[in-house]
């Protein structure tokens, strides 16, 4: 009877208990996730978030629900703040935004964010509140290029200050579409697409503005451009300055990309590699001998000097070469410059 007793009395505390309030249940582990920029809320409650940009402070603030995996921002409050043109359809329920060498186009419930003709995913979908479109904090760095920090309940938006410094060879140039871009140390998978905008700096060596139709393929270029870039492969950057280290004699230079087949040492002791590979315009060879001269240039994909005996059957390079060219298969000509051990994926 005791026992029976017993347990009647702790039924009714625990339904007295939880009437009142007064027992809770622990959060799982997934009430309180990362939110991907190495902030962890306090608690499973949905949080609000002040946004400054630029050392001002928004009217509107940035929310993250329970169970989400970041903070959400209000796109056009935040987008307005960074100079970025934003354009709405309401059918569609989509967003362009567009500043300088950055485009972008967000849609209300799809965790698809356009970057440049590119796509990419962050694991958070957009979505409405009171008439506004939110999109997720990571938004603001890995589309817009933008430094982002959260302290406490504060989230600070601002350009990044840095910018990277890299040297490389010209293998690919897109003119195209009202999109301008030049790709450096490497082709195929490899190297770097750097986004050229109407505020991007041209400069030849002399440090004399350069257009862009004076760049080419073949070119040793040194490009200032942001921290942050795309996950595609190869990645893509906004630039800020591109500065031509070289220059080429050739008007017109051709390239071709691909692994050394042969290396053919003539009576004179003139050696010329035979490459099979890419074409890297619509004029190169996707096999051609290049002859090598004292006036051959011979450096590694970022551009640097480098020992000529790298030149082996195997090798993989790159090599630019004028159009003039003989008639025979494959094609002969006289290499302008070589790119040796660059990464062709």
């Amino acid at each position: 009877m005791n026992t029976v007793l017993k347990t009647i009395a702790t039924l009714l505390t625990l339904s007295l208990a939880l009437t009142t309030g007064g027992v809770s249940a622990a959060p799982s582990a997934s009430a309180t996730p990362n939110n991907g920029s190495g902030q962890t809320p306090a608690s499973a409650a949905a949080a609000n978030f002040s946004i400054s940009v630029n050392g001002s402070v928004l009217s509107g603030s940035g929310f993250q629900s329970s169970g989400g995996k970041e903070p959400l921002i209000p796109l056009r409050a935040v987008a307005d703040a960074l100079g970025f043109k934003v354009t709405w359809n309401g059918q569609t329920k989509t967003a362009q935004l567009n500043k300088g060498s950055i485009f972008t186009a967000v849609k209300n419930g799809e965790d698809r964010y356009v970057i440049n003709k590119l796509f990419t995913t962050l694991g958070t979908a957009p979505q409405m509140k009171q008439n506004r479109l939110y999109v997720p904090l990571s938004f603001a760095s890995e589309v817009l290029y933008q430094s982002v920090t959260v302290k406490g309940q504060q989230i600070v938006i601002a350009p990044a200050a840095e910018h990277s410094t890299e040297t490389g060879v010209i293998t690919a140039i897109t003119n195209a579409d009202n999109y301008q871009s030049v790709r450096i140390q490497g082709t195929g998978k490899a190297g770097l697409v750097l986004n050229v905008s109407k505020d991007t700096r041209l400069l030849s060596k002399d440090g004399s503005p350069l257009a862009f139709s004076g760049l080419h393929i073949g070119m040793t270029v040194e490009a200032q451009h942001s921290l942050i870039s795309t996950r595609s492969l190869p990645p893509q950057t906004p630039a800020y300055q591109i500065t031509v280290l070289d220059t080429m004699a050739k008007d017109e230079v051709l390239g071709t990309a691909g692994t050394i087949r042969q290396v053919i040492t003539g009576e004179d002791g003139t050696v010329s590699l035979r490459i099979q590979g890419s074409a890297l315009s619509e004029k190169s060879q996707t096999e051609v001998v290049l002859r090598l001269t004292e006036d051959t240039a011979i450096i590694n994909e970022s551009g640097e000097a480098t020992d000529r005996s790298g030149l082996v059957q195997g090798a993989e390079v790159i090599g630019f070469y004028g159009p003039v060219l003989t008639r025979s298969l494959p094609p002969t000509g006289t290499a302008l410059k070589m790119v040796l051990n660059t990464k062709i994926l």
